[in-house]
């Protein structure tokens, strides 16, 4: 191979070489960052104790990423008008699970939309409010269909779009994290999403 080629076909392999390298280090950061974020991330077990804000009632909560969106017991399910908007009254009981004691609360919050669920009982149509629960150390503000859980285990269901704001999910594994949500936690506000009209149920 003549000289003046044979320098061409090296300084080719060079840059080949170096933009191999680059692109590999690239990589290698990606990943290097991704791992960062995952070790960063709280992991919670498929059962947590969570409490209900403002009242700091505290209930088991399931985690089930069968399920798209949370859900929770409610009672006398109404929706109303008010102010021009629609709304919705319900009753909340629950047994506090720190004190053993009963609680019942009559709440009107803001209709956030609607959904179709597809369970094995067949479809139905519940009300979305948003409400604010504490996991671990922080208050999140997340959507929850209203639904009589009575029969149920657990009052209060987590799915999938709550879960992704939480953290990870170890199905083996259950109460990892204790929540302690003082005055001076942080609130987590809810940021609109994509909605589908039907979604699946989980118990």
């Amino acid at each position: 191979m003549p000289l003046k080629a044979s320098s061409i076909y090296r300084q080719a392999c060079q840059r080949h070489l170096s933009r191999w390298s680059m692109a590999a280090g690239l990589l290698l950061l990606a990943g290097m960052a991704q791992a960062e974020t995952q070790q960063d991330k709280r992991v919670y077990g498929w059962v947590e104790r969570s409490t209900l804000e403002p009242w700091g009632v505290e209930v088991k909560a399931k985690l089930d990423s069968g399920a798209l969106t949370s859900s929770l017991d409610a009672r006398d399910i109404e929706t109303f008008d008010k102010d021009d908007e629609e709304w919705v009254r319900f009753r909340l009981e629950l047994t506090d699970e720190a004190s053993g004691e009963e609680f019942e609360e009559q709440v009107e919050l803001p209709l956030y939309r609607d959904v179709r669920v597809r369970g094995a009982g067949g479809r139905d149509e519940r009300p979305v409010v948003l409400m604010k629960i504490c996991m671990g150390n922080t208050i999140y503000e997340e959507q929850f269909s209203l639904r009589d859980r009575e029969e149920m285990l657990y009052p209060l269901l987590l799915g999938r779009r709550t879960i992704g704001h939480l953290g990870l999910l170890d199905v083996t594994r259950t109460f990892l994290i204790e929540p302690e949500c003082g005055e001076d936690a942080q609130v987590m506000r809810y940021k609109e999403e994509e909605e589908s009209d039907i979604e699946d149920d989980e118990e």
